[in-house]
């Protein structure tokens, strides 16, 4: 947390075409980094499926969202092709088949060295939000069988933007634009 994400590259899916793109590529942007386990799941489906629902959205915020897996860009073409849910997704669709970004960022599921599990290789349930220069500002990483609300994500990218333009000025829970903000160690701020 409060540090630059190392600037690794990576393959990407996104509007039919195949791209090479790395981190620092977004220098200048807000940017959602998503991990999940596995393309052709039952979950990952959903919530791709929302955040794709908000993707104007953040773009209208100066954020750029990218999602991940340890899956190549070719699995993620054909199930772009197949499934009406992901067909709907129209930001970067990163690839990870080594799974170093996933390891980098603390979601990669590693076996053991006596024993191999079914998730060994995939990644957990993360979600990343890093500012312009490229330094992580809030960070979510839990449990495959829970999916997560884009919706949450957002409100946390408006959130991040609010303090980063207004010093001295904290966020309180459930904090939406137009509520009451905090300054440390005084009350709340009023509306703004």
């Amino acid at each position: 947390m409060g540090e630059v994400i190392p600037d690794y590259e990576f393959e990407s899916f996104q509007n039919e075409k195949i791209s090479t793109m790395k981190f620092s590529d977004f220098r200048g942007k807000w940017l959602v980094v998503m991990f999940y386990p596995g393309d052709f799941t039952f979950v990952c489906p959903t919530e791709l499926e929302d955040m794709a629902s908000f993707y104007e959205k953040f773009q209208a915020m100066n954020t750029e969202v990218i999602s991940f897996s340890t899956d190549t860009v070719f699995t993620h073409k054909a199930w772009h092709d197949t499934s009406e849910a992901i067909k709907k997704v129209n930001f970067p669709m990163g690839s990870d088949p080594s799974g170093k970004i996933a390891s980098a960022f603390g979601t990669l599921i590693e076996g053991g060295e006596l024993q191999l599990t079914p998730d060994e290789g995939l990644s957990l349930r993360g979600t990343f939000v890093i500012d312009p220069s490229g330094t992580l500002r809030t960070l979510e990483i839990h449990d495959n069988s829970v999916g997560r609300k884009a919706a949450e994500t957002f409100r946390k990218v408006q959130a991040a933007q609010y303090v980063e333009t207004h010093a001295g000025q904290v966020c309180p829970a459930s904090w939406e634009p137009g509520d009451d903000t905090l300054e440390p160690g005084i009350n709340l701020v009023g509306k703004i």
